[in-house]
């Protein structure tokens, strides 16, 4: 395949998979603008019961690369009836794991919340909304499983269409129910929550009944239970999972370190991570392109195809980052204006931001070969790299710097552009090596 086309191949699978990355975005500052009408308290509460939430569900997100690796690679080796058993696999992971797991979670909410905040007010609605977005976990992770189908069979648009309709629907309904509009309760911000597990049950549904007549079209059998991979999926799901909790326990010790600091330093890590968060959509969202098109030519016996694919990867997904990072290097000062209003706080900003923007940048490789890396099964080695890069070098690095030794923020931002730049050394040696291709799935 000429260069031309296999980048033509690249953005048209990962532009779906970042514009369904986008609309999260867009919908979380959307609920954010609705809640907070009602007041500090309930924008504190629904804070912190999201990103409660997102521990929870941090132990189930290794399930959509596991199950879209498996499709790809099915796919790939032309054994399209074997293709659906992992879907059916994520389904039965849904029921019996994630199921019980929200019961658990909803039984301890209160123990939980009560470690991120002291106030009264606050805990209760943050246990609330918590209550509610987690009871919808069985519908999160079915909805990975669906995804996995999607993509693996390199069709993310129809997913992204679902998850339009899923958002429009959780709008709607999070609305009437935080204001006791149509009919429905006055919730307050409680009804954020119980309004987005409405729309994630609907999506869920929506989304297994389009999976079931996709397969029927295709003449195959969505629960096929001859030879059902499921210690397949588990031992690619699971790393991956780990890596997703690791990551938002590290953010939590990381926001914890920056507020032994101050309070300004803490409104600039929030706004820089916000930031950072959007920057990398191009990079995650390639890099999960970058699974489905390199376990797709491990199924058809071609090693350099999928080499290939990682490289041409990376660079699409730099592109991208370099183009979103440009209002930040030269007019970084601007782009905090819309955050914050301390003239003080911005000008110790500047270059922890444009600091921000190089270290996306130079991330890209990593974050990319991460996902290639899922995609042909290395899952343990990205868990180990991550889970190493962050724990045993930049967070105790981070408090050393800026904590300790009191070179605050600045002095974090540094070490963590060290860290990055660090991890895509790791990655691309590994990727170089080849000897991911000895792991067969």
């Amino acid at each position: 395949m000429l260069p031309l086309q296999r980048y033509k191949t690249i953005i048209g699978l990962g532009l779906p998979i970042i514009g369904g990355m986008l609309s999260q975005s867009v919908l979380n500052l959307i609920d954010a603008a609705l809640v907070g009408q009602l007041g500090e308290a309930s924008l504190a509460g629904v804070g912190i019961g999201s990103y409660a939430n997102f521990v929870a569900i941090s132990l189930i997100l290794g399930l959509s690369s596991a199950v879209q690796t498996l499709v790809a690679r099915r796919q790939g080796q032309g054994f399209s009836n074997q293709s659906t058993q992992p879907v059916f696999v994520g389904v039965l992971v849904a029921i019996l794991f994630a199921l019980p797991l929200s019961f658990v979670f909803i039984q301890f909410s209160d123990a939980l919340v009560a470690t991120m905040t002291t106030k009264d007010s606050v805990q209760n609605i943050a246990v609330d909304y918590f209550d509610y977005r987690t009871a919808a976990m069985i519908a999160i992770a079915m909805n990975l499983s669906f995804r996995g189908w999607w993509n693996g069979t390199q069709r993310p648009g129809t997913y992204f269409k679902i998850l339009i309709f899923t958002h429009l629907l959780n709008i709607a309904v999070s609305y009437c129910l935080i204001f006791g509009y149509a009919g429905l309760p006055l919730l307050g911000a409680p009804g954020a929550g119980l309004g987005t597990a409405i729309a994630l049950f609907s999506g869920a549904f929506l989304n297994g009944w389009l999976v079931y007549k996709d397969t029927r079209l295709k003449g195959l059998k969505l629960f096929n239970l001859d030879r059902l991979p499921v210690s397949n999926v588990l031992r690619l799901a699971i790393p991956n999972s780990m890596q997703q909790v690791l990551f938002s326990l590290a953010i939590c010790v990381l926001m914890w370190t920056i507020s032994q600091i101050g309070t300004e330093d803490q409104a600039i890590a929030h706004v820089l991570i916000n930031l950072s968060l959007f920057l990398i959509l191009p990079a995650v969202g390639f890099g999960v392109a970058s699974t489905t098109l390199v376990s797709h030519a491990l199924g058809e016996q071609n090693p350099a195809k999928a080499l290939q694919y990682g490289w041409d990867v990376i660079v699409v997904a730099m592109s991208g980052i370099t183009l979103l990072s440009i209002p930040l290097l030269i007019a970084p000062e601007f782009i905090l204006n819309i955050f914050l209003q301390s003239q003080s706080v911005i000008e110790t900003a500047i270059l922890p931001l444009q600091l921000t923007a190089i270290a996306i940048i130079l991330d890209a490789a990593a974050i990319v070969l991460a996902q290639s890396l899922l995609g042909v099964g290395d899952g343990r080695n990205v868990l180990i790299i991550t889970g190493c890069s962050q724990w045993l070098f930049y967070l105790p690095l981070a408090w050393l710097v800026g904590p300790y030794l009191g070179f605050g923020i600045l002095g974090i931002w540094i070490v963590q552009l060290i860290h990055r730049t660090l991890s895509s050394v790791v990655f691309i040696a590994i990727w170089k090596q080849r000897n991911w291709l000895k792991i067969e799935i």
